[in-house]
């Protein structure tokens, strides 16, 4: 299993509205890409620009198959301007729960 984790900080003006595009990324991956095992949304409640991300993705192929699909390149491209930073990191999963 590939671990993604993604970590943004959100310029203050466009947070509700990140929040919104992220969400509606997150429950199309679940829902239409029988790849991605987890995607789960954290918003910090000390600093409600800093957004976490932890994706569970069956392999590599299927993350970059995630990357390929439209909700998501209609998501990262109607977004990018809102992000002030983001920090992508993958990992192997070792010890599943």
């Amino acid at each position: 299993m590939l671990v993604v984790t993604v970590d943004f900080v959100v310029a203050p003006d466009f947070i509700d509205a990140f929040r919104v595009e992220m969400l509606r990324n997150a429950q199309s991956s679940r829902r239409e890409e029988p790849g991605c095992s987890r995607f789960d949304v954290a918003f910090c409640d000390e600093d409600r620009s800093k957004v976490f991300l932890y994706e569970l993705y069956d392999d590599r192929a299927a993350f970059e198959a995630h990357q390929r699909t439209e909700h998501f390149r209609q998501f990262d491209a109607g977004t990018s301007a809102w992000v002030i930073s983001k920090v992508a990191r993958t990992f192997r999963l070792i010890d599943p729960v």
